[in-house]
């Protein structure tokens, strides 16, 4: 049985995918794409209508047939209400941060209201996962964070998540599936024991050069013939002071080059971490570092940015060719 309802949930997402498309964001949830069925409260209630509606007739008693009639239009009432509630409704973002292999990831999803009333009880899911609940206040916005396990490093991909609602009174459920594939970002779990390498990412015998990559002041040191005007200190020059250039100087930092071939001695996977939490570390130190992989190189920098491609071209490292699949995707939050 468990079988059959896969193969049928399975055809009813085909189904759905080809009828809707794939769908470009934002995106604004018309009645054509919206579903609607009785909830297990709802066939409940319809049951205990025909029972009521059978005495009625039985015993021909009209207050009977009067009370059946209101609880029907009550409960017709309360079905476009549940698919107005849904009716509207804007899909502005759907956004997954990268993560860390073995932690907990989330798919953030930004619904907006631009209707004068409030949208109250709205549901959204990823598929066989369970549902999170928002209030869409008038013509406001709110973001859902949808949880999502990442057990191993690579790239999750999703295709659809889910929109519901039962307001109000939970007789009927009104959902429907927007499709705007979504790629989670995994890093290597950050893990090992050996010393971060001392070796230098510069070729022997060179020199950091003064201003190269700088962003550390150094000093002013009086103008020379071939300085550029641009590292002149004018505000200095406009207080009568001597004509001085500005002077930066790179870090005093190690340039390190975190090599994949040395660590021959462990697996692929220990590999991996190891150079993750070398990353970490030196990102969280400040220093300059590279990345050196079979097919990847990435040269000494620092940031944020390198930081997240450096991470990012471990995570895909022998499942997709080189880092540019990466680079459109945003780092995280971590």
């Amino acid at each position: 049985m468990s079988t059959l309802a896969q193969r049928m949930r399975a055809r009813t997402a085909q189904w759905m995918r080809r009828r809707q498309g794939l769908d470009a964001l934002p995106v604004t949830l018309e009645r054509r794409r919206l579903y609607i069925l009785p909830t297990r409260a709802g066939l409940a209630f319809g049951a205990l209508l025909l029972l009521m509606l059978l005495a009625g007739l039985n015993y021909a008693n009209s207050l009977a047939l009067f009370l059946t009639f209101l609880l029907a239009a009550f409960a017709l009432v309360a079905m476009q209400q549940c698919h107005r509630n849904l009716l509207g409704t804007q899909v502005v973002s759907v956004h997954a941060p990268a993560v860390f292999a073995g932690t907990a990831g989330s798919v953030q999803v930004t619904l907006a209201n631009p209707a004068a009333v409030a949208r109250p009880q709205l549901e959204a899911a990823l598929p066989q996962r369970a549902a999170v609940g928002a209030h869409l206040p008038p013509r406001g916005q709110v973001r859902l964070e949808l949880p999502l396990s990442a057990p191993t490093r690579g790239i999750m991909r999703l295709e659809r998540l889910r929109l519901a609602s039962a307001h109000p009174f939970a007789l009927f459920r009104a959902w429907t599936w927007v499709h705007t594939p979504t790629e989670m970002l995994v890093y290597p779990r950050p893990r090992g024991t050996a010393p971060m390498p001392a070796q230098s990412a510069l070729k022997p015998g060179t020199r950091p050069l003064p201003g190269a990559g700088a962003d550390e002041w150094a000093g002013l040191r009086p103008f020379r013939d071939g300085d550029s005007p641009r590292q002149v200190d004018w505000k200095a020059y406009a207080r009568e002071a001597p004509l001085l250039v500005k002077e930066y100087a790179a870090g005093t930092s190690e340039l390190r080059l975190f090599d994949f071939t040395p660590l021959a001695h462990l697996d692929l996977e220990a590999r991996l971490s190891q150079l993750a939490r070398w990353v970490i570390e030196a990102e969280a130190c400040g220093e300059r570092y590279g990345l050196a992989l079979p097919g990847v190189r990435l040269p000494p920098d620092r940031g944020p940015e390198h930081r997240h491609l450096c991470l990012a071209a471990l995570a895909v490292f022998g499942l997709v060719d080189g880092i540019s699949a990466v680079r459109a995707v945003p780092p995280g939050r971590i």
